[in-house]
C-alpha cells in the first residue's frame, strides 16, 4: 500500500482543527438557543452515548482499522476483511439498538436516570445504528490509507450536524432537534463513506465467506486492551456529567459542560501531539532508540506544559469576562467550575503526549492500569462531592482525577521503558507560570472593557509569559527562535539568524546580556503587577 504517513498525519490533524473550530462556533449557539436546563439534558445524553458505543463500535472501528493496514498476502484479504467487519458491525448495531429499545421500553431508563427522557433515548437509539456505520467506514478508509477521505467525512459530520440542528433548535425542537442534527449528519456521512468503500472493494463481499484459515478468534479478540483503554478514557470524560445529571437539576449539568468545553480547549495541541506520536514514535521503539524516545517525551512535555499553561493562567484571567461574552448571562455559575477545572486540564494535557508514546511500544497493560487507576480516583470523588456539593464538587473530583493521569503515567512510562521527566524542568515551568500570573491577572484586571480586555491580554499575556520561561531556564534562549524560523521571510530568516547567534555563542557574552535584560524585564513587571494587586483592581487603564 503506497501512502505516505505524513500526508495521513496532515490529513487527521487539519481535520482536528476545522472541527474544534466548528465546535468553538456552535457549542455557545446551542447553549444560547437550548438554555442552560435543556443544553444540560443534551449534554447528558451524549455523554451516556459515548460510553454506550465503546461496547458498540470499538471492536469494530479499531479492528477494521488495523487489519486491512496489515494488507496480507492472502487471497482476497481485504474483501474478506472488510466483509468479515461489515457483518460484524450489523450484528452489534442491531443488538445495540434493540437493547436500548427494549431498555427505554421496560423501564430501566427511568429508574437509571429518572423520567422525562423516554422519547431522547428512542432516538439515541437510531443513532446507534447509523453513528456505527459512519465510525465504520471511516475507519476502513483509514485502513485503506484513505485519510484525504476518512477526514473530510469527520468534517463533513460536524459540518451537517450544526447545519441541520441549529435551525431545528432555533425554531423551537429542542433537545429533539440537536439529536436529530447528529442522526442526519451521521446517515449523511454513513452513505457517502459506503460509496466509497465500495469504489475500493465491493460491498458484496458482506455475503463472501473466506477460508478457515481466516484468523477469525484473532479478529474477535484483538484490541481488548484497547477497549478498556478507551472505555476508562471516556469515563474520565464522562462520568461526572452522568453522575451529575442524576443528583442536580439540568440546569447545572448545562452549566458544568459550558465550563468543561472551555476547559477541554487547552487540549488542542497536546491532543494533536498524541495523533502524531503514535505513528511517529513506533519506529523508535522498534530500533530501541530509548535515549531519543525519552528526550522526545521530555522535550514535549516541557513545551506542552508552557503552552497549555499560558492558555490555563490566560483563561483563569479572563474568566468573568470570556464566560458571559462565549455563552451568554446564563452561564455565569459555570465561572468556578472552570476555575477549579483549569489544573487538572493542565495536568490531562501533559498525561497525553506521554500516553501516546507509550502506545507507539505497543504494550497497553501499564498505560490501561495508570489510566483506570486514574478513572477510579475520579469515580471515588465525584460520587462522594457531587452530592453535597453540585457543581464544585464535581469541578474538583475531575479535575484531581484528571491531575492524577499525569501522574500515574509518569509511573507508567517508566515501566514502558522511557523517562518522560528526563529534561522536562517542571519546576522552572511552574515558577513561570506562578511568576506570569500576577501581571496576567493584573493587566486583565485593570481593563475595563472586556471585548478589550479578550484582544490585548492574550498576546501581552503570552509575552509576558515566554519572557519569563526564558528568564527562569524553562526555555533556552534560542528556542523561541527556532520556532519562528519556520514563519515565512523576513521573519524566518532574521529569526533563523538569531538562533545560530545564540547557539554558536560559545563565551556566553550574548546570552547573559540577553538574560540580564529579560531580568530586569521581568522584575519589572513582577513588582508592577504586584503593586497594583497591593493597591486594588479599582485602578482601571481603559
Amino acid at each position: 500500500m503506497n501512502r505516505s504517513i505524513a500526508s495521513g498525519v496532515v490529513s487527521v490533524v487539519s481535520a482536528k482543527v476545522v472541527v474544534l473550530v466548528v465546535t468553538a462556533l456552535s457549542t455557545p449557539l446551542l447553549y444560547r438557543l437550548l438554555g442552560a436546563s435543556a443544553f444540560g439534558e443534551y449534554s447528558f445524553l451524549l455523554s451516556v452515548f459515548a460510553i454506550y458505543m465503546i461496547f458498540v463500535s470499538s471492536g469494530v472501528t479499531d479492528g477494521v482499522r488495523k487489519f486491512l493496514a496489515e494488507d496480507r498476502a492472502a487471497a482476497n484479504w481485504s474483501e474478506h476483511v472488510v466483509g468479515f467487519y461489515f457483518r460484524l458491525a450489523i450484528l452489534l448495531a442491531g443488538l445495540g439498538a434493540v437493547l436500548l429499545v427494549l431498555s427505554t421500553g421496560l423501564g430501566i431508563v427511568d429508574l437509571a436516570f429518572g423520567s422525562g427522557l423516554k422519547l431522547y433515548f428512542y432516538v439515541l437509539a437510531a443513532l446507534v445504528v447509523t453513528a456505527q456505520f459512519r465510525d465504520y467506514t471511516r475507519k476502513t478508509l483509514m485502513g485503506f490509507g484513505l485519510e484525504r477521505y476518512s477526514e473530510p467525512l469527520k468534517i463533513l459530520d460536524k459540518i451537517a450536524f450544526v447545519a441541520v440542528a441549529v435551525p431545528l433548535v432555533s425554531l423551537g425542537a429542542g433537545v429533539i432537534g440537536a439529536l436529530a442534527g447528529h442522526l442526519v449528519a451521521s446517515t449523511l456521512v454513513a452513505v457517502i463513506g459506503l460509496v466509497l468503500v465500495h469504489r475500493r472493494v465491493s460491498l458484496s463481499c458482506l455475503f463472501s465467506r473466506p477460508t478457515e484459515r481466516f484468523p477469525r478468534k484473532q479478529m474477535l479478540t484483538f484490541n481488548s486492551m484497547s477497549i478498556a483503554l478507551v472505555f476508562l478514557l471516556m469515563s474520565l470524560y464522562h462520568i461526572d456529567i452522568v453522575m451529575l445529571q442524576r443528583f442536580r437539576e439540568s440546569a447545572a449539568v448545562g452549566n458544568y459542560k459550558a465550563a468543561l468545553t472551555l476547559a477541554e480547549f487547552l487540549w488542542f495541541i497536546p491532543m494533536a501531539l498524541q495523533t502524531v506520536f503514535v505513528h511517529s514514535t513506533s519506529e523508535l521503539w522498534s530500533q530501541n532508540r530509548l535515549r531519543e524516545i525519552s528526550d522526545l517525551a521530555s522535550r514535549t512535555m516541557r513545551y506542552t506544559f508552557l503552552l497549555t499553561a499560558v492558555m490555563a493562567v490566560g483563561l483563569a484571567a479572563l474568566a468573568d469576562v470570556a464566560v458571559p461574552i462565549y455563552f451568554g448571562e446564563e452561564a455565569v455559575p459555570a465561572i468556578t467550575p472552570l476555575l477549579l477545572l483549569l489544573p487538572g486540564a493542565l495536568g490531562f494535557a501533559l498525561a497525553r503526549p506521554i500516553l501516546a508514546i507509550s502506545q507507539g511500544k505497543g504494550t497497553l497493560r501499564y498505560p490501561v492500569a495508570a489510566t483506570g487507576a486514574a478513572a477510579a480516583i475520579n469515580l471515588v470523588l465525584n460520587l462522594a462531592l457531587i452530592p453535597r456539593f453540585g457543581m464544585g464538587g464535581a469541578a474538583v473530583a475531575t479535575s484531581i482525577g484528571y491531575g492524577s493521569m499525569f501522574v500515574f503515567h509518569c509511573w507508567s512510562a517508566r515501566l514502558v521503558g522511557f523517562d518522560p521527566l528526563a529534561d522536562a524542568r517542571l519546576g522552572r515551568a511552574a515558577l513561570t507560570t506562578v511568576l506570569a500570573a500576577v501581571p496576567i491577572f493584573t493587566l486583565s484586571a485593570a481593563i475595563a472593557k472586556p471585548w478589550l480586555a479578550l484582544v490585548v491580554v492574550p498576546p501581552v499575556g503570552f509575552g509576558i509569559f515566554v519572557g519569563f520561561a526564558l528568564l527562569v531556564g524553562a526555555l533556552d534562549p534560542a528556542e523561541p527562535f527556532e520556532v519562528l524560523s519556520m514563519a515565512p521571510d523576513p521573519i524566518g530568516s532574521r529569526a533563523a539568524a538569531i538562533q545560530v547567534s545564540l547557539e554558536d555563542d560559545n563565551d556566553g557574552e550574548t546570552r547573559s546580556w540577553f538574560q540580564s535584560l529579560l531580568f530586569v524585564a521581568g522584575l519589572s513587571l513582577l513588582v508592577s503587577g504586584l503593586a497594583l494587586g497591593v493597591v486594588g483592581t479599582d485602578i482601571r487603564f481603559f
